[in-house]
This record gives C-alpha cells, structure tokens and sequence, in this order.
C-alpha cells in the first residue's frame, strides 16, 4: 500500500526535507517543500520574537497555502505521489507558539477558513528527535540565523507536535530517530520496507537502530 499524499514532520533540524527527497526519488513522486530560504521574516524573527512572530507566521500562513492549493487541487488522483516536509496544521502549531493570544485567535480563524479547501494526507511520518540531536544538526546545516535557537524553544515545539499527534486523526507514523539516520541507505530501506508490507495505516511508532 502506498499513500498518496504523505507528509514528512518533526521539530527544527529534524531531517525532514532529506528523508523527502529520499522518498520522492524512490516513489519517483512529486516534491512539496516549504519554502522559508527567501523568507525575510525569518532572520528577524530569530532575533526580536516579539516583534516579528505574527508576520512571520502570516508570511508563512499565505506561502503554504497558496503552495498546497497549487500542489493538491490540481494533481492526477490516479497516478502521482505528493510528498512534503510539512503538514498544514503546522502553521496553527508555531503559531500557538510564537503569538499572543490575540494575534493566535486571529490567526487561527484565518488559517480554519483556508483549511476547508484542502485535501487531508494519507499518511504523516513524524521525525521524533532528541533535543541534543537536533542541536547537532542546526549546526550541522550552519544556517546563522538558528545558532541561538534554545533547547527550551526546541521543547516548546516538540510538546505542540505531541500534543497534536495525540489529538489528529491521522494515521501517524512515528519514527523514533535517536539512532536513525537517514543518511545511511539502509535506514532508507528499512522504512521503505516497512511502508509497502502494510495493509493500512494506523497510529504507530517503529524504532530504525
């Protein structure tokens, strides 16, 4: 069995655009990556929150959005794989996060409305990471505006992701990646493995040593 739409989550440095492009090329399917590298929020963000959350995640908010409509509404139903590094309920995730409850209530109804028009994905693959991991690839990756990213913001989003993935009715995968690597063929396979022997998909957590 293989979804048709799959998304690939999980915190800051995760790894969720590389194991992306790995699936993509496998399934030969068709990359939805999101777009932050020409975001000119996002540095500012990092380095004064009050002042620029709520037009980050606005910025963010109409990107992904226009993006999806584009990607999901027009695409072959029969024949081609969608797979993306993010899921649409993230933008209502780093929102919680980053604003006010003023600007959160706003957003929120904001992002409900353009929700209605969107298609559910068939299978999400959530990227658990340990704190100190994730540090390691931030800086890894070496893009300056996150040096200063903090293990307590890194937290904030883990417990938002976790408590949406108790709450959604998705079928989630959670891949525990305290020893995986994605890098490592093998990894790959495993999953790939794992994917194409189940007749369905459901709430579970698989362990890649």
């Amino acid at each position: 069995m293989k979804p048709k739409y799959l998304v690939i989550e999980g915190n800051i440095g995760s790894g969720k655009t590389t194991l992306a492009h790995l699936l993509a090329d496998h399934y030969q399917g068709r990359l939805m990556l999101e777009q932050f590298s020409d975001n000119p929020f996002l540095p500012l963000f990092y380095k004064d929150k009050a002042r620029y959350a709520f037009s980050l995640e606005l910025s963010f908010l109409a990107e992904r959005y226009q993006q999806q409509r584009e990607s999901l509404l027009n695409r072959d139903l029969f024949q081609e794989i969608i797979i993306a590094d993010y899921i649409w309920e993230k933008s209502e995730l780093f929102a919680h996060a980053n604003l006010n409850e003023a600007e959160y209530n706003l957003f929120q109804r904001m992002a409900g409305i353009m929700k209605t028009n969107l298609p559910k994905p068939d299978l999400l693959l959530y990227l658990h990471t340990p704190i100190r991991k994730l540090q390691r690839q931030i800086k890894m990756r070496g893009r300056e505006y996150e040096q200063e990213i903090t293990d307590e913001y890194l937290q904030t989003i883990e417990d938002a992701y976790t408590r949406f993935l108790q709450q959604t009715e998705l079928p989630v995968l959670r891949i525990d990646m305290t020893h995986a690597d994605f890098n490592r063929p093998g990894d790959v396979q495993q999953l790939i493995s794992f994917l194409e022997n189940q007749e369905e998909f459901k709430k579970q957590t698989i362990f890649i040593p």
